[in-house]
């Protein structure tokens, strides 16, 4: 069974920095494509990144561009999701994903099957 465990959020003053983590177990990955996507309360989930696993690509939301990036380590089965120069804006709570790889990578939270419980951000001015 799949399962994706999100660590490293956390409290922080507007210009600083979190590295979020997703541990990812119970399946292979070769042909996946991984996300992270927020949701802070009274909105939608929402697209922030995605990584396809196997060849690295790597898509972002226009919001979080310049700003945040997203990586994995194929040796520890480990997403993440650096975040630099973060705004109040940005405070959310924050889920990886795990989806079938397609042509594109996919910014809609249909596309992914296996979500973890999530992790809070807050981001203070």
């Amino acid at each position: 069974q799949v399962q994706l465990v999100e660590s490293g959020g956390g409290s922080v003053q507007a210009g600083g920095s979190l590295r979020l983590s997703c541990s990812v177990s119970g399946g292979t990955f070769r042909n996946s494509a991984m996300g992270w996507f927020r949701q802070a309360p009274g909105n939608e989930r929402e697209f922030v990144a995605a990584i396809n696993w196997s060849a690295g690509t790597t898509r972002y939301a226009n919001s979080v561009k310049g700003r945040f990036t997203i990586s994995r380590d194929n040796a520890k089965n480990t997403l993440y999701l650096q975040m630099n120069s973060l705004k109040p804006e940005d405070t959310a709570l924050y889920y990886c994903a795990a989806g079938p790889a397609g042509p594109l990578l996919a910014g809609t939270t249909n596309a992914y099957n296996y979500w973890g419980q999530g992790t809070q951000v807050t981001v203070s001015s």
